[in-house]
């Protein structure tokens, strides 16, 4: 077995921190020798230190499947980049428009300074808010020159608050047949290479490490999971998930609140002895 498991709205808490009852799984499955693997739409650097530096960790899935990092050597095992070009047209969609930018990129998030200023307009929930900004390095200056100093650009993402913006966009990017477009919360877009997806990343480390995909448990909660719940032999989605999840998987757990993963994962184990 494997576990893939999302953060936000799965993993974690609507207050972002790892629950006891998480944990404990976590310690269960370092016993049984079960590799955990974060897969996250978060960069490398926005992992909590009590997942990433878990002896049950040894690979992390993040930017949506852009990166595959193995924990212990530090080194990215498989990468899909948007690059700059493509990024950089993504932010000419932005032009005009009420919404932020951010750019994920070597493994951190950077945002402009004007839109950090202005996350707190985007992101009612303070716990959430918090988050997000503690997670963003911010730069000033023209951002087609910040992205020109970038090596790897992961994905880039927008907060939108009109939805007329939202919808702008979005018809700008219907016809990309190269990109992936995704939202992991009801005001974002999210968008990368048409190849990193959740779902491919977890088929490319199963093949890597020589794991079916078949014994791979994911669990998920937003639309970013939904190529993630599909691909796992066991796709598994939160109580508070949104409807494509739920669809898209084969079980579902209690929510991320009540210790949905833990509980469900010990229950997992406890079926196997």
């Amino acid at each position: 077995m494997i576990v893939f498991s999302d953060l936000d709205g799965t993993f974690l808490t609507s207050d972002k921190q790892v629950s006891a009852g998480n944990l404990a799984a976590l310690d269960a499955l370092a016993a049984a020798g079960i590799p955990f693997v974060p897969c996250t739409g978060r960069a490398l650097t926005g992992i909590a230190r009590p997942i990433i530096e878990h002896p049950a960790a040894r690979y992390a899935i993040t930017s949506n499947g852009a990166a595959i990092t193995d924990l212990r050597t530090g080194a990215v095992m498989h990468r899909v980049d948007l690059g700059r070009e493509r990024a950089l047209a993504c932010y000419e969609l932005t032009r005009g428009r009420d919404v932020t930018f951010d750019i994920f990129a070597d493994g951190r998030i950077y945002t402009h300074r004007s839109c950090y200023d202005r996350l707190g307009e985007y992101i009612a929930n303070p716990a959430v808010l918090a988050s997000v900004r503690r997670l963003r390095t911010i730069y000033d200056g023209d951002t087609g020159a910040f992205l020109a100093g970038l090596e790897h650009i992961e994905r880039v993402a927008m907060y939108w608050y009109d939805a007329r913006d939202r919808d702008a966009i979005l018809r700008e990017l219907a016809g990309a047949t190269d990109l992936s477009v995704v939202r992991s919360v009801e005001n974002d877009i999210e968008i990368s290479d048409a190849n990193a997806t959740k779902g491919l990343a977890l088929v490319w480390l199963c093949g890597e490490l020589g794991i079916p995909v078949e014994e791979a448990v994911a669990f998920g909660d937003n639309i970013n999971d939904t190529s993630m719940l599909e691909a796992a032999g066991l796709g598994v989605a939160m109580g508070n998930a949104e409807p494509e999840a739920k669809t898209a998987a084969d079980a579902i757990a209690a929510t991320n609140d009540e210790n949905g993963v833990g509980t469900f994962l010990l229950q997992l184990l406890a079926e196997q002895r």
